[in-house]
């Protein structure tokens, strides 16, 4: 039952951001172009996932998830180095790429090599982060 409520979730969260426009390259640096021809639509988006994650945030901390057991512990609120860090890179790689992980992924079965590209990158990426992390958080 997991599983299927996994993929439902994820489905409908690859079809928003299909029809959205968040797997547009173009649209998605328009956004975050401020500074020249702006295009502030994608703001849409953003303010139609806070209303479903303020109900999420309230659930987890009232009530229980609906198919058994708990759910995790908040993370503590830290800064860290390598909070800093992974955000910055984050950013500068939506900004040249157009893309973040979701749409990333959704798009990768029309978005062409450039998606492709990005995808091994993003992988990669993952695989190395935690060898770099520990380097990252250790006292200086």
């Amino acid at each position: 039952m997991r599983i299927l409520i996994a993929a439902l979730a994820g489905g409908l969260f690859g079809a928003g951001l299909m029809l959205s426009g968040m797997t547009d390259t173009e649209k998605v640096r328009g956004f975050l172009d401020v500074f020249g021809a702006w295009d502030p639509t994608l703001m849409f988006v953003m303010a139609g996932a806070i209303a479903p994650m303020a109900i999420a945030w309230w659930w987890a901390a009232t009530g229980t998830p609906l198919l058994g057991g708990r759910f995790p512990d908040r993370a503590a609120p830290e800064i860290s180095r390598s909070l800093v860090l992974g955000s910055a890179l984050f950013g500068i790689g939506w900004g040249l790429a157009g893309l973040c992980p979701g749409p990333a992924l959704a798009a990768l079965g029309f978005g062409g090599p450039g998606v492709w590209i990005f995808g091994i990158a993003m992988a990669v990426g993952m695989w190395i982060a935690p060898h770099l992390r520990g380097r990252l958080d250790a006292p200086a």
